[in-house]
């Protein structure tokens, strides 16, 4: 099983940069061919293309009227202008490529590209709301959660007929609603089957989607949420991932959900049918520097959830990684999330060590200079997982052991194993903590004791020479510095 590696792109601003430094209007029609060779390079799998879908001018309105995002702009982009806004990309207008960006047409042309390298192509399915200029807000507005009278975190509308109804904004049920976007009502089966049905149109166009905030529609999350709003058609007591996720995959088998999910319920999503989820646990550990937790978390849940989980640092809802993380810490950070099984997700400038987070609202953004030693740190990573077997070959977390008595530091290791060869196999080793750890590891190898094994450390100028029978006894022991990472290749000594 091959564990995809997710390039994800800010349309929007990615190809307004590329049409600045090319000196002339670049759409997703006339990608030059070097930016996809460097992604194959890499050896990314798939690219999400996020904000690809039409927004429109009252969501617009919305956010230029916000003083909070207008503060955050000043932050992001000191003399931004108004035309340089575009709205939210999760405030969708309508599920259609918007001329600027190449229309219907280019992101085909762009897909072909894409697949002529190998490569495969994400984009945003946004399920729980849609944007406030959308279609639907006239042609069908018994789709949403409504009122008769007016409540906070709604806004009116009125038919020909003068009838007003109260419509909610999108929301979050822990946060102030989303108030440039309309509510779906997912109790109704209206609403299901016409999503449905925009689904599957937005699957003919790629190879895969990235779910936001997929865990509102699951239906005891959605029934308390909009517990105070009348359900106003007939009610659907079905999951809606659970048949939309079927729909789309009885015609294209290989299609790939991705899910952002939060609140320990991303084994019941998977379990629905998504092929990955978010693993904010994971991240948050990792960011906030909890490293004895790291171990905890991912040698407490099972094997098949860590395949079928989203490894990140960053992504354009997070802050910049390099903003965080000293760079050693993000050297054993990044080879960690890389070496894990399951999704591993790269953020558009996180190579190259970008430190603005972005509003995503924005349709341009700051061009950050290159910080040398994070474009070398990844460039080595990426490098040197292609000639291995991690993220193709057989995993497996063993779980380190105390190198002695009275000493706690085998907490601070983070081990995975991966095999894909007979005759040689490969391990990820990070010390997460900021002093020297030691530990013993089991190794899981068939025929280990068989061999004596040379290990070469393909990050580094590292090479050791093991007997079988120590390690098939022992294990490995591992004594590594501060921030440590390894990337140990093991082949027979002949």
């Amino acid at each position: 099983m091959a564990h995809p590696l997710i390039y994800e792109l800010n349309a929007r601003c990615w190809l307004q940069n590329l049409s600045a430094s090319h000196g002339n209007r670049i759409t997703l029609g006339t990608v030059p061919e070097e930016e996809l060779d460097r992604w194959q390079s890499l050896g990314v799998t798939h690219l999400w293309l996020m904000g690809v879908w039409t927004t429109g001018p009252r969501s617009r309105a919305t956010a230029l009227a916000s003083p909070a995002l207008r503060r955050t702009f000043d932050e992001t982009l000191p003399r931004w202008k108004s035309e340089q806004v575009g709205g939210s990309p999760f405030a969708i207008g309508e599920y259609k490529v918007p001329r600027k960006l190449g229309g219907e047409n280019g992101l085909q042309k762009f897909r072909r590209q894409l697949h002529t390298r190998g490569l495969k192509l994400l984009l945003d399915f946004v399920p729980n709301h849609l944007g406030l200029d959308h279609p639907w807000v006239v042609e069908r507005p018994d789709l949403f959660v409504q009122s008769a009278f007016a409540v906070d975190e709604t806004f009116s509308l009125s038919n020909a007929d003068g009838l007003i109804r109260w419509v909610a904004h999108g929301k979050d049920p822990n946060f102030p609603a989303w108030i440039d976007t309309m509510q779906l009502d997912y109790r109704l089966a209206e609403t299901q089957q016409a999503m449905v049905e925009v689904l599957k149109s937005v699957a003919c166009r790629c190879d895969g989607v990235r779910c936001d905030m997929a865990m509102l529609l699951l239906s005891d999350v959605f029934a308390q949420t909009w517990r105070k709003f009348r359900c106003t058609g007939s009610a659907c007591r079905r999951e809606f991932w659970e048949d939309a996720i079927q729909v789309v995959k009885r015609l294209q088998p290989e299609f790939v959900f991705l899910g952002e999910v939060y609140w320990d319920l991303e084994a019941r999503l998977q379990s629905l049918g998504f092929d990955y989820t978010y693993d904010k646990r994971l991240y948050d550990c990792l960011v906030y520097r909890n490293h004895a937790e790291v171990q905890r978390h991912l040698l407490g849940v099972t094997p098949e959830f860590i395949a079928r989980s989203a490894h990140f640092l960053e992504n354009h809802d997070e802050p910049r990684v390099a903003s965080i993380l000293s760079l050693a810490e993000h050297r054993a950070a990044a080879l960690l999330i890389l070496g894990l099984p399951g999704l591993r997700l790269l953020h558009d400038g996180q190579l190259t060590g970008g430190l603005k987070k972005m509003p995503v609202q924005l349709d341009s953004g700051p061009v950050e200079p290159t910080q040398p030693e994070i474009e070398t740190l990844y460039r080595q990573l990426l490098t040197a997982l292609r000639a291995t077997a991690v993220g193709r070959g057989r995993s497996e977390l063993p779980r380190p052991r105390p190198a002695w008595p009275d000493n706690p530091t085998a907490q601070n290791f983070v081990i995975v194993q991966w095999q894909s060869e007979p005759d040689a196999f490969d391990v990820v080793v990070t010390n997460l903590a900021p002093y020297q750890s030691q530990c013993f590891v089991p190794l899981n190898v068939p025929d280990l004791a068989r061999h004596n094994w040379q290990l070469n450390d393909l990050l580094g100028d590292e090479t050791h020479h093991r007997f079988g029978d120590d390690l098939a006894g022992q294990g490995l022991y591992l004594d590594l510095p501060a921030h440590g990472a390894r990337l140990f290749h093991f082949r027979p000594v002949v």
